[in-house]
């Protein structure tokens, strides 16, 4: 189950203090910092923790279904088509030391506020953090106290998540007010974790938190995601936030795009349904070749590689030259030099994967045979498009026109 109904906890009493009326700010821009790489240090792939975070990657998304269902009453699009569930700021974005090559910003929670890297993830709807009662699975986090914050309220309601194969993550959920570079949600719903799965233990997640952007229907909580209640709020001109993950320049944009990271006009493909940010897929193209047509695409900041289904990718490296890896999971590998080409169609225009972006790295038992950042993923119909394709592109999230713009770096 995603969202597990525990004994509920006694309330504590915490003061709480009325919201200032904030002036609307236009758009801002928040570094982002990478926080590692998939790979070794000798370039080769590391393969335990590719395949913990594909899990993680899995879990996360099939347990969005689960929430889905349970909000709308209604069954997600892709979970019809196949998928097996489960028992305006800009902020520079940045890495850290990410086993998985994940980006993370910085939020400021509570008041008096405190710091926290969370990593902004558009395949999940919900703030999460670790708290202050949290077992030893949340050692080395930042941790958040809600009897320190003199705006934290609890709500009396547990909160379960499942991102890897285990125990998942739980806690209690409370608001408080959360803000980016100047720009305040109040009131903004969040899990405080008593628990951290295995995923977000520090050793695979250096970061704090996650901060879900995805659709209200996708919550856990079924509260309003955190840019939506900024938009709420009046506290951006533009109901529109943006991403570039190119270091040096990566960073999360709010209320709008910014125009020094792009050039030309943006294509835009519409949201098929106000879940997940899900769009079709025009083509997925190999070495020249056109060898899918109108597949549905999840674009999911959370993840790092590109998934598809197993017969999607199968028929792909076909075209392109690439072999199942040995070692399973869903991995094909190539002569390290002879990169295949691929691109991703969205809206009429095509995209390209990098050559730097379609090579994760060398299998360091076979050195002369490279693996690919595009993997099967087991029970899934659609396709999970991660930093691995958006690191070569400025991608825009307008939530009121329900769509997503890709534009060419600048």
């Amino acid at each position: 189950m995603c969202f597990i109904l525990a004994a509920v906890i006694t309330a504590l009493p915490f003061f709480v203090v009325a919201a200032p009326q904030l002036a609307k700010q236009r758009g801002t821009a928040i570094p982002l910092t990478e926080l590692s790489s998939l790979v070794n240090a000798d370039k080769s792939v590391n393969f335990e923790v590719l395949n913990l975070h594909t899990a993680s990657t899995t879990a996360k998304i099939l347990c969005g279904f689960d929430n889905f269902e349970k909000n709308t009453g209604a069954s997600n699009t892709f979970a019809v088509q196949g998928a097996r569930k489960r028992d305006s700021g800009r902020l520079p974005l940045a890495t850290l030391s990410d086993p998985a090559n994940r980006w993370f910003g910085t939020v400021s929670v509570g008041t008096p506020p405190r710091n926290f890297a969370v990593m902004f993830d558009t395949g999940s709807s919900d703030l999460i953090l670790p708290g202050i009662q949290c077992d030893a699975s949340c050692n080395g986090h930042t941790i958040y106290d809600p009897e320190a914050s003199l705006t934290s309220t609890e709500l009396g309601r547990p909160f379960s998540a499942q991102f890897v194969g285990d125990e998942g993550a739980f806690g209690s959920q409370y608001t408080d007010n959360v803000t980016i570079v100047g720009l305040t949600a109040t009131r903004q719903t969040l899990g405080v974790a008593m628990h951290y799965s295995q995923g977000l233990q520090i050793g695979q997640f250096p970061g704090d938190g996650l901060l879900g952007m995805a659709f209200q229907a996708m919550s856990r909580y079924n509260q309003s995601p955190f840019f939506q209640t900024l938009v709420n709020e009046g506290q951006t001109d533009e109901s529109v936030f943006a991403f570039n993950f190119a270091a040096p320049r990566a960073e999360l944009y709010i209320g709008g795009t910014n125009p020094d990271m792009y050039t030309g006009d943006f294509t835009w493909a519409p949201v098929t349904q106000q879940g997940y940010w899900q769009v079709n897929i025009d083509s997925i193209v190999g070495n020249g070749q056109n060898v899918l047509t109108n597949v549905a695409g999840v674009i999911d900041t959370g993840s790092v590689l590109i998934y598809g289904p197993p017969s999607d990718v199968a028929a792909l490296y076909a075209a392109i030259g690439g072999t199942p890896f040995s070692g399973g999971q869903g991995l094909y590998s190539f002569p390290c030099g002879a990169v295949p080409s691929a691109s991703f169609t969205f809206g009429g225009t095509s995209f390209p994967i990098p050559a730097e972006s379609f090579n994760m790295g060398f299998d360091d038992d076979n050195p002369s045979q490279c693996v690919g950042s595009i993997v099967a993923a087991l029970h899934q119909e659609f396709w999970v498009i991660g930093t691995r394709f958006l690191s070569s592109v400025y991608t825009a999230f307008d939530v009121s026109n329900g769509r997503i713009g890709f534009a060419t770096l600048a």
